[in-house]
C-alpha cells in the first residue's frame, strides 16, 4: 500500500520549495508534535475501516487509487495551499491549471477551450447545464435512464424542466425516443453519457450528433468516466465512432479523479465555445487586482477552488501526458483488457451469467437461479461472501427488460434484479482475472 520512496522524493521536493522563500525572516509555525502524532495516529487507526481500495481485489465501484506523482504534488501544495479563486491566491497553481485545460481540451480535439477543474462531475455537470439553460430559457434537458441520477436533480436546483430517455438492452440511450421528444420542439439540449456509471455504455453521440442536422438542440457530453478512453488504442470499432465524434459537442465533462489518476475531488468542465464566459460576468470589490491576466475565478461558479488540485494533474500530465500511444493511454487499454478478459471467464462458467458486453472497464453478471428473485437472493449472498474472501464487489439493481434480453429462461417474478457488477478501473487488475474469477466461483459456493 505504501512505497516508502514516496516519503523521501516528497521531503527532497520539499526542501526544494523552501529554498524559494529563504530570503524571508525566519518562521517557522509550532504545534505540540506529541499531541499530534498521538492524534495522526488515531486518525490512521480510525482509517483502517475502509475497503482495500488500492488493491486489484477491490473492484466494486469506481474508486481509482491516485499515481504516487499525483499524491505526492498534491501534498507538497499543501505546503503553500493555494486558492485558484483569483491570481492573489494562487499564481503559479493557477498557471498549471490553464494548462491542464489546454491538454485536456486537446483529448477532444479542443486547441482553445474555455474551462476549470472543479471539485467533482456533480459541479461541473451543473455549470454546463447552468449555461446550456441561459442559451436555450424554457426548454427541457434529455438525458438516457442510466444517465447520473444527478442530472435530474441539478436541473431541477436549476429550475430547467426534465426528461429521461428510455435505454436500449445494450444499456445506451435510445436515438428513436431521443428523436421522439426531439419533435415535440421543446428541448433545449440532450446530454450524452460517454460510459454511463452503472453499466458503463457508451451512448450513441454519433447518431444524436445526425438528429442536430434536423432539430435545434445543444448536445453537452457527461463524460465524467469514459471520457479518457477517447485515447485508447483498443476501444471496439463501434465506441471508436462516438468518441471521434467529441469534438463536436458544446461542452464536456471529465473527471480527472476517475480515469485521470487524481485524488478527490477534480473535475472539470470545457466548452467549445468562448464565449460563453460572458455568463460568468461578475465585479468584485476586492479579488481582482494583481494581474490583468484571466482570474479562473471569472469563469466558475465555485469560489475558492484547492489549487492543491492543479498541482497534481499538472505533474501527473509532465510524467504521463494524457495522448495516445504513451503510457497513460496503455493503462487504459489494461482497463478495456481486463474487463473484457473477466466477462469472457464468466461466460465459461455455470454459476455466473454476463450481461451486456462490457464498452469500457465494467462488468455486470448475474447469479444464475431459476427465479429473478431467487436470482437477486444469491446476488446478496455472493456479494457478501466475497467479502468476506477480500473479493470486494458491487450490487446493481437492473430492469426487467434489460436482464431478460441475455437471461430469458429466468422466469419473471419481480419487477427489477439484484446483479453484481465490478468496475476494473486499475490496469493491474489484468493481471488479477483468474483469482478473481476463482474467487466468485468460490463465494458462490
Amino acid at each position: 500500500m505504501i512505497n516508502m520512496q514516496e516519503l523521501e522524493l516528497l521531503r527532497d521536493a520539499l526542501a526544494t520549495l523552501e529554498e524559494g522563500v529563504s530570503e524571508l525572516p525566519r518562521f517557522t509555525p509550532t504545534f505540540d508534535a506529541e499531541r499530534a502524532g498521538e492524534v495522526l495516529d488515531e486518525v490512521a487507526t480510525r482509517m483502517r475501516d475502509n475497503y482495500p481500495y488500492f488493491h486489484p481485489q477491490y473492484a466494486g465501484q469506481m474508486l481509482k487509487p491516485p499515481h504516487p506523482i499525483a499524491r505526492m504534488a498534491y501534498a507538497l501544495a499543501l505546503w503553500i495551499n493555494p486558492n485558484n479563486h483569483a491570481l492573489d491566491g494562487g499564481r503559479a497553481s493557477s498557471a498549471m491549471e490553464k494548462e491542464c485545460i489546454v491538454d485536456l481540451g486537446r483529448i477532444f480535439g479542443w486547441e482553445q477551450p474555455l474551462g476549470h477543474l472543479t471539485g467533482g462531475g456533480t459541479m461541473a455537470n451543473l455549470e454546463a447545464l447552468w449555461v446550456a439553460g441561459r442559451l436555450s430559457p424554457g426548454k427541457r434537458v434529455i438525458a438516457s435512464e442510466q444517465a447520473h441520477y444527478t442530472h435530474s436533480r441539478i436541473t431541477q436546483v436549476l429550475g430547467i424542466a426534465f426528461a429521461p430517455v428510455a435505454i436500449t438492452t445494450n444499456g445506451r440511450m435510445d436515438v428513436v425516443a431521443v428523436e421522439r421528444l426531439l419533435a415535440e420542439g421543446d428541448v433545449g439540449t440532450v446530454v450524452v453519457t460517454i460510459g454511463n456509471t452503472g453499466l458503463g455504455s457508451v451512448d450513441p453521440l454519433a447518431d444524436i450528433l445526425a438528429l442536430r442536422d434536423r432539430y435545434d438542440f445543444r448536445i453537452h457530453v457527461d463524460a465524467a468516466y469514459g471520457g479518457y478512453f477517447g485515447l485508447a488504442r483498443d476501444l471496439d470499432a463501434e465506441q471508436r465512432r462516438h468518441f471521434d465524434r467529441l469534438g463536436e459537442v458544446d461542452s464536456i465533462v471529465i473527471d480527472p479523479h476517475k480515469h485521470g489518476l487524481q485524488p478527490y475531488g477534480c473535475g472539470c468542465v470545457l466548452f467549445r465555445d468562448p464565449s460563453v464566459g460572458t455568463f460568468y460576468k461578475h465585479d468584485s470589490p476586492y479579488t481582482y487586482f494583481s494581474s490583468g491576466d484571466m482570474h479562473l475565478g471569472e469563469i466558475t461558479l465555485e469560489c475558492s477552488r484547492p489549487g492543491a488540485s492543479a498541482v497534481a494533474l499538472w505533474a501527473t500530465h509532465k510524467l504521463l501526458p494524457p495522448v495516445r500511444d504513451g503510457e497513460f493511454s496503455e493503462g487504459l487499454d489494461g482497463c478495456l483488457r481486463a474487463a473484457r478478459a473477466l466477462w469472457r471467464e464468466l461466460h465459461k462458467s455455470s454459476t455466473f451469467t454476463p450481461l451486456m458486453q462490457p464498452e469500457l472497464d465494467i462488468v455486470v453478471y448475474a447469479v444464475n437461479a431459476e427465479t429473478t428473485s431467487a436470482t437477486s437472493r444469491r446476488a446478496r449472498e455472493v456479494f457478501e461472501a466475497a467479502a468476506e474472501r477480500e473479493l470486494h464487489l458491487a450490487l446493481m439493481e437492473l430492469p426487467i427488460e434489460v436482464f431478460a434480453a441475455y437471461a430469458p429462461d429466468v422466469e419473471v417474478d419481480t419487477e427489477s434484479v439484484m446483479c453484481l457488477r465490478s468496475v476494473l478501473m486499475k490496469p493491474e487488475h489484468e493481471d488479477w482475472v483468474e483469482r478473481i474469477t476463482a474467487l466468485l466461483e468460490a463465494s458462490a459456493r
